[in-house]
């Protein structure tokens, strides 16, 4: 079925909605087709029926849009559908399906929504949720296992080449875990107080960080998120910025330089939302001392073809946590700071990559295993950039 006779049975005024809306059908043929899907299934009803709705929010909870990671005519329908359902729901009811509300709430302040809706006023209000006082996701700790001793080696292995795009396979077995040696205990005394006001060995919530012992895990990157709240060009450095980030801390936003002047227009810089690399030693750039690092996707065909900041999920919090998916990672607390001399972000950097969907991840360039970028509420995402590295 075209998108024309797809949409005309729509029933008013949602029909109205998904045409003023204006919105993209796809980039690629299977885009368009699923996009036509959806509206197809929203105007059968089948996609928002009561005892659906548990369903859809299960679907819901990795994605920012329900086909790409761009909004598409099928996030029009979705919301129009779904708008006289959820305008009738209590707070008790909408939290019982928080990546179906997060979703919708985000929705509707997309501007070709937007305006659409209220083109169509009264039929799509603005709907206010309560999500200040939304109960906190609940995440099952994995059982903890006895770690054993690896096996005594002589040699010192290089970092083996990272997997090809063609290589990645998202269905692979998850890799064999890198054991660490059990480190001794460390002194009872407090954490000395480092840069920026912040202790070392503790992170946000106050709990103890994981000392750098063993081999290089992506784990011990500490990922945040991180809100521009201020940026100016370095007064000394053409290309560089110096930026003010919110990381949720109580110290206050940390001073951050990036290299970006050249790839990214300062407008684009101001108010966003981006993941913060925590852990770094902090390094003076050009006589400004910089306590973090933005995280970029570069094209894959050069920086000069396209730099990108990566986005954590809408509706983010400065210093929400950023993990890597997965039983390994999910649950494991970062480095306090990571030794330079151990090059633990050299050493894992080159598996990160954006994949076909545009999320950022790493793969295990052992096991080909593919670990996704993500926060609480969902994936990492570069907002164009297909296989580009990410530093």
């Amino acid at each position: 079925m075209s998108y024309e006779a797809s949409v005309s049975k729509l029933p008013s005024p949602l029909k109205d909605l998904v045409e003023n809306s204006r919105l993209d059908l796809g980039k690629t043929e299977a885009e368009k087709v699923e996009v036509i899907d959806w509206i197809e299934k929203i105007g059968q009803g089948d996609a928002i029926k009561t005892e659906a709705l548990k369903d859809l929010d299960s679907q819901l909870v990795p994605k920012t849009y329900i086909v790409s990671n761009y909004l598409t005519a099928a996030d029009a329908a979705l919301y129009g559908a779904l708008h006289p359902i959820l305008s009738q729901l209590q707070p008790a009811q909408y939290y019982t399906t928080p990546a179906l509300t997060r979703y919708f709430d985000h929705i509707q302040t997309r501007t070709p929504v937007k305006d659409a809706a209220q083109g169509l006023s009264p039929a799509f209000f603005p709907i206010v949720f309560d999500l200040q006082n939304a109960p906190a996701a609940e995440r099952k700790a994995e059982p903890v296992k006895k770690k054993e001793k690896p096996p005594k080696t002589t040699t010192q292995d290089q970092p083996p080449a990272i997997a090809t795009q063609a290589e990645i396979s998202t269905g692979s077995k998850e890799e064999q875990a890198t054991k660490e040696k059990p480190s001794k205990a460390k002194k009872k005394n407090a954490a000395p107080v480092g840069d920026n006001g912040k202790k070392k060995g503790a992170i946000a919530g106050g709990k103890t960080e994981a000392e750098d012992v063993g081999e290089p895990v992506p784990s011990m990157i500490d990922m945040r998120v991180g809100h521009i709240v201020d940026v100016k060009k370095h007064p000394d450095a053409d290309g560089l910025y110096v930026e003010q980030i919110d990381l949720g801390e109580e110290t206050g936003p940390r001073t951050v330089v990036s290299g970006l002047v050249n790839y990214i227009p300062i407008e684009q810089m101001q108010d966003k939302y981006l993941v913060a690399i925590c852990n770094l030693k902090p390094a003076n750039m050009r006589g400004v001392k910089s306590f973090a690092m933005v995280l970029c996707a570069s094209s894959k065909d050069g920086k000069d073809a396209g730099i990108e900041l990566i986005q954590p999920p809408p509706g983010s919090k400065p210093g929400e946590r950023v993990y890597f998916e997965g039983p390994d990672y999910e649950n494991a607390t970062p480095v306090s700071q990571m030794n330079p001399k151990k090059k633990i972000f050299e050493t894992i950097q080159p598996g990160f990559i954006t994949l076909d969907t545009k999320e950022a991840a790493w793969i295990n360039p052992i096991s080909k295993s593919v670990h996704r970028i993500r926060t609480k509420d969902g994936i990492c995402v570069a907002p164009t950039l297909v296989g580009a590295s990410l530093s």
